[in-house]
């Protein structure tokens, strides 16, 4: 005899706020250097897309900036200033 077995999955977000919605999307998102995915509704969805889509057009790799020897100069000046 076989038996199927239903596994619903419930929406993330609305799960936060103690409700059970059902997840028929996912989204993912990259955090610390993975890619994680949280299970959601329709509506979180769209919520999502419109809130975050957008920056994707604007967005770029993360690069570790310099310090330059002018902006430490004027943060040593200013530290004398300060002292006097």
């Amino acid at each position: 005899m076989v038996t199927e077995v239903f596994t619903r999955k419930y929406c993330d977000p609305h799960a936060v706020r103690d409700e059970k919605v059902e997840a028929t999307e996912v989204i993912q998102f990259a955090w610390d250097g993975t890619v994680r995915e949280v299970d959601s509704c329709e509506e979180c969805k769209k919520e999502y897309e419109t809130q975050f889509e957008p920056l994707v057009d604007y967005s770029r790799p993360v690069k570790k900036r310099r310090v330059t020897k002018k902006t430490e100069d004027s943060a040593a000046s200013g530290d004398e200033s300060a002292e006097g």
